[in-house]
């Protein structure tokens, strides 16, 4: 550097900076300055979310009112459309291919009916998972917040489309004869659990959907693979007995997730369907699902963050 003066340039030395030599990592160390967008740490990531629970909330509210909006007969949909699948169910698999076996005929169908709608809760959840992030990435580009948000308001929003359904579980529950006992309050820590394990399934996929938009387009077809292998219209105990199966199947077919919250709703609610129908532990099951998805989920959603809406 120089400047001008009656005997000519002279030359003029800039004193030196305190950061000179210093990497844009240390600058930003030093200033407190941080990467925008970067993901915080686990612990500060469940306090942000604890301090948005209001809009979690709101906003599955929000999903659920305007899901059915355009339809005329608006969130009665939300209770006809299970009970519709069920209808087919019972047709299809009750009276033409006999799945009652194993199930007293009386009440097959309020059996039936509960396999439907706590099936439809998980089921909804992960579809409404896979498409958290890549279905809403014009509010993840423009405001930031913890994207796990999303995911959970959905799973959230399922959880109240269940318990509008419970209401016509119970009216088909008291119409075949079972009314309420003591034993229907097993139903909340059940319905707990249940929604605990959907959510970190639905943080799972919304990861999973987020790099991967196509995976929505295949979910249908897993979904549907996983219904008939859970136990949704027949008694899976009593449909292997007769097909010389291992008897391992039937364990492992009784303790996936979604059999095992669907046994434990039945067992609940339905007089007749005793213990005898359980798989052993399913309560010690049906805990642990919850724990190991629900963190898993949420710590494989949290590692990748700050990836969100990118690209």
């Amino acid at each position: 550097m120089s400047e001008t003066t009656h005997d000519g340039p002279v030359a003029v030395t800039a004193a030196p900076s305190p950061d000179d030599g210093l990497s844009p990592a240390e600058l930003a160390a030093k200033y407190g300055l941080s990467v925008s967008g970067a993901r915080p740490g686990l612990i500060e990531y469940v306090r942000q979310l604890w301090s948005r629970r209001h809009f979690i909330i709101a906003f599955s509210q929000a999903k659920l009112t305007a899901q059915y909006s355009q339809a005329k007969l608006g969130q009665v949909w939300q209770v006809a459309t299970p009970l519709l699948n069920a209808a087919v169910y019972f047709f299809i698999f009750g009276l033409l291919l006999g799945a009652r076996k194993g199930i007293p005929h009386d009440i097959y169908v309020p059996f039936l009916v509960t396999g439907v709608f706590v099936f439809t809760f998980t089921q909804s959840s992960v579809m409404a998972g896979v498409r958290a992030i890549s279905g809403n990435l014009g509010l993840v580009r423009a405001l930031h917040f913890p994207r796990a948000s999303l995911p959970i308001s959905f799973a959230l929003q399922q959880l109240q489309q269940l318990l509008f359904s419970m209401i016509v579980l119970v009216l088909v529950m008291v119409g075949f004869g079972i009314f309420p006992a003591l034993s229907w309050l097993l139903v909340v820590p059940a319905l707990l659990l249940q929604f605990v394990f959907n959510t970190g399934l639905a943080l799972i996929f919304a990861r999973a959907g987020a790099k991967t938009p196509d995976l929505a387009q295949l979910m249908p077809f897993v979904m549907r693979t996983w219904m008939y292998a859970s136990g949704v219209m027949f008694s899976i105990p009593a449909m292997l007995k007769d097909k010389d199966a291992p008897g391992w199947l039937a364990d492992v077919l009784q303790w996936n997730p979604a059999s095992v919250y669907m046994d434990l709703i039945r067992f609940a609610m339905i007089d007749d369907y005793g213990s005898s129908y359980l798989p052993p532990h399913v309560w010690a099951f049906a805990a642990g699902w919850a724990v190991v998805i629900g963190v898993v989920g949420f710590i494989y959603f949290w590692k990748s963050e700050e990836r969100y809406g990118r690209g």
